[in-house]
């Protein structure tokens, strides 16, 4: 993949850092093009220098907002970021929706910042498998520190542990959020604690659950989870949440507990890889497979249940050592270059 007019690759102009290029790329693997795949191939030994931080938290908590006031204090910082927002997939299209780009309209004529929206494609913990490959080109092309937003989808937002080295968990006042992250485990992934909107007259309550969740929750090894209370669309409290993000990333490089975070990462990647792939295969063996309509019908007449019904198809499956006709890459809705 060379461009005519130059002759460089497509790989050497994302390793120099040119943005065009990495738009590229990240449209490739968006959709799902063995080019891309091939890319992130030739690349991957460039990458695991920038920062990963994930923020996560419910619609309307202001992580957009958050993520803007964090982009513009790291710029005056000098550091280069990407940004990669995971929006709900579009019903229509399964594009983005690009909302969270709308939000972000005053760092797009920046060099130093790349945005970037990135359908969720349905993925229950709020990432998508090419949302993964994209934070790893961003790195390849020099970006300094990587800010992932997922979509919020409550109890499945536990994915993003696996995917950034600081997860970043921001609440908002007045919303219940703090007890519905007890229930679904959540309180137990974040690194720092944002409670955002906080001229709010129930941010001191929260707070107060917060830190009651906080103290039935396992420690960590010796990092106790700050609360930063901040507005962001003043910029009010982010400072101090920039200096708890480096406060962490310091913490774990001197407990030399980034390595392990990075390895337990990498194999959740790679085992989310396998069942892609392993799920497509089934798919395609089970497209016109007689047998698979007679369980399905069965199970539909309430004669045999699913988990039956999955075993000897499973059986099956790994007895023709999952043969099956050639996977073929589903067609996508291609991202223009951006």
């Amino acid at each position: 993949m060379a461009l005519p007019e130059t002759g460089q690759s497509l790989a050497d102009r994302l390793l120099a850092g040119d943005r065009r290029a990495l738009a590229r790329a990240i449209s490739l693997v968006e959709s799902d093009d063995p080019r891309g795949w091939e890319l992130v191939r030739e690349v991957y030994p460039h990458t695991g220098h920038a920062a990963i931080v994930g923020l996560t938290g419910a619609p309307g908590a202001g992580k957009s907002t958050l993520i803007g006031a964090l982009t513009k204090l790291r710029r005056e910082q000098g550091r280069s970021v990407a940004v990669l927002s995971i929006d709900p997939s579009s019903p229509f299209t399964h594009g983005a929706l690009l909302g969270d780009r709308i939000r972000l309209t005053d760092h797009f004529l920046d060099p130093g910042v790349f945005i970037r929206s990135m359908a969720n494609r349905g993925a229950l913990g709020g990432l998508s498998e090419a949302a993964l490959q994209a934070a790893l080109l961003m790195d390849a092309a020099g970006r300094e520190e990587i800010l992932l937003e997922t979509v919020g989808v409550g109890q499945a937002e536990v994915d993003i542990i696996d995917h950034a080295d600081t997860v970043v968990l921001v609440l908002m006042p007045g919303s219940g959020d703090s007890i519905q992250a007890l229930k679904a485990g959540i309180m137990e992934i974040p690194d720092v604690i944002v409670v955002n909107k906080a001229d709010h007259p129930l941010t001191d309550t929260m707070v107060r659950e917060i830190r009651g969740v906080l103290s039935l929750a396992p420690q960590r090894g010796g990092w106790r989870v700050p609360i930063v209370r901040t507005e962001a669309h003043l910029g009010r409290g982010v400072p101090e949440l920039v200096e708890r993000l480096d406060a962490h990333r310091a913490f774990i490089e001197r407990q030399g507990t980034l390595p392990e975070r990075r390895r337990r990462n990498l194999r959740s990647e790679v085992l989310s890889i396998c069942a892609h792939r392993l799920r497509q295969r089934l798919e395609e063996r089970l497209r016109d497979d007689e047998r698979f309509g007679e369980l399905l019908d069965e199970v539909v007449a309430r004669r045999l249940d699913p988990a039956s019904a999955a075993a000897e198809v499973l059986e099956r499956f790994e007895r023709e050592g999952g043969r099956s006709a050639p996977v073929q890459h589903a067609p996508r809705q291609r991202s223009a270059d951006r």
